[in-house]
């Protein structure tokens, strides 16, 4: 975790070494960091956006994958300079939808954050679509047997994440942070354990977090050194993967954090998926995927944890969208 330019800091690299690079850089729309100037005139905002992106591609390895989330104003942009000038291939324009958006008076609120991403190679990158599929509308509508068991692939809209507010657990202070949730979505499907995972613009470390939960190894870079020693912190409290036979609990920080993503992710309220024996074993099935290496959870201990998650408010963000998506306009 490097406090530092990130240009500077990567120009100094002598070889790819980053098997994935996830960024979320400031937008140019006046946020208030610590040490950075948001509102740049839009050459030179552009001008230091092509120079940090193409520090980002020449470390990242052959077989790489770059994504980064940016705003209206410099998505087209930025999708010219990664696919013309420097030559990745775009394999998704990912629009993350969120509620609880920035208020507006004269114009619909905005609340949406675009993600794009790129591959360096078009025929050769990582992407465990085993790790990211969720439970269909077939097999939890429906109970149609031509259901696909491994469930169906996200779609390129993802309205399962809510912004990290100011009521959530992980909620740090910063300004813009991103969501474990959302963030394990992409290290997942496009690393493997024991990847390096970059990421330019540290803020409050979640891409660090998640990868260390994720058994991934990570470099992040922050021109702050208040926002890196948070970030440090941030990682110290948090458990990675692990290791088994060492005397763990049942449930360790990193089952509890897969749990939370995978429910976040399906989309199906506690109160049916406690009780349903179709859903459940299928939710339980790929929990046991995901944590790969630990024992496996019986359904009835996968539906237990849940309730008690709930109890200490662990699900509150998901138990909130539901409900505004069910009446509750969460104004």
């Amino acid at each position: 975790m490097l406090c530092g330019d990130c240009v500077e800091l990567l120009r100094t690299v002598k070889e790819p070494f980053a098997d994935l690079v996830f960024a979320d850089p400031p937008f140019n729309i006046g946020y208030k960091y610590d040490k950075y100037d948001d509102e740049k005139a839009s050459d030179k905002y552009l001008a230091w956006t092509r120079d940090w992106i193409g520090a980002c591609v020449r470390v990242l390895q052959p077989h790489g994958s770059f994504y980064i989330a940016i705003g209206d104003e410099y998505a087209a942009q930025i999708k010219l300079i990664m696919e013309d000038e420097l030559g990745l291939t775009l394999r998704n324009w990912i629009i993350w939808h969120y509620t609880f958006g920035q208020q507006t008076k004269n114009k619909f609120a905005r609340s949406h954050t675009h993600l794009l991403y790129f591959v360096k190679d078009a025929k050769s990158f990582t992407f465990n679509d085993g790790m990211v599929r969720v439970i269909s509308d077939r097999q939890k509508k429906y109970a149609d047997k031509r259901a696909n068991p491994a469930g169906k692939m996200p779609d390129d809209v993802w309205d399962e994440y809510p912004r990290v507010c100011g009521t959530f657990r992980e909620r740090t202070g910063f300004p813009c942070q991103m969501p474990e949730s959302l963030l394990a979505r992409i290290v997942r499907a496009s690393s493997n354990e024991g990847n390096w995972v970059l990421d330019p613009f540290c803020g409050s470390g979640t891409t660090a977090v998640v990868a260390h939960k994720l058994n991934r190894q990570f470099t992040t870079i922050d021109l702050s050194e208040e926002y890196v020693e948070a970030a440090r912190k941030r990682v110290a409290e948090s458990d990675g993967l692990p290791v088994e036979g060492e005397g763990l609990p049942d449930w360790p920080e990193h089952a509890d954090a897969e749990l939370r993503w995978l429910y976040s992710e399906n989309k199906v309220p506690l109160s049916r998926l406690s009780t349903d024996r179709v859903l459940l074993p299928l939710f339980a099935k790929k929990l046991n995927e995901r944590l790969q290496k630990m024992r496996r959870y019986t359904d009835d201990e996968v539906g237990r944890r849940l309730t008690e998650l709930e109890r200490t408010g662990q699900l509150a963000p998901f138990e909130n969208i539901w409900g505004r998506k069910n009446g509750d306009n969460g104004t």
